[in-house]
């Protein structure tokens, strides 16, 4: 009977930790707000350079509704400004906040010439 309640004790340490480890990767995940006070606007490439983003970070993508909008797209679709891509996901609500996953992160924005503009941003994520 001992031995029953020294199983249930470690088990119990091992959720614990588990636990304990889950909520300290949540706490490590930042919130960037691109183009910070601009927001998401015209010349915007570049904003990215200089810093460093994890998996599971947000980025808030602060616009007018109407005005502008985000589309998530391959590195193809980002560099030749092709808003066109049916994969692609697209917010409109003026307040997008989009999880970063590992790898290439690339937004646009597909209203005509915007991206040409320079409403893009790449973002590596290791």
């Amino acid at each position: 009977m001992a031995e029953g309640r020294g199983s249930v004790v470690v088990s119990m340490v091992v959720l614990c930790l588990l636990v304990v480890a889950f909520q300290c990767e949540v706490a490590q995940a930042a919130t960037y707000v691109v183009g910070d006070d601009n927001g998401w606007t015209f010349s915007v490439a570049g904003w990215e350079n200089g810093k460093n983003f994890n998996a599971g970070d947000v980025l808030v993508f602060n616009y007018p509704q109407g005005a502008h909008n985000v589309v998530v797209v391959n590195k193809e679709s980002y560099d030749g400004c092709n808003t066109t891509p049916s994969e692609a996901k697209v917010y409109t609500s003026g307040n997008d906040q989009i999880t970063l996953v590992k790898g290439y992160n690339n937004f646009i924005c597909s209203y005509f010439g915007h991206c040409d503009s320079g409403m893009k941003i790449q973002i590596f994520v290791s």
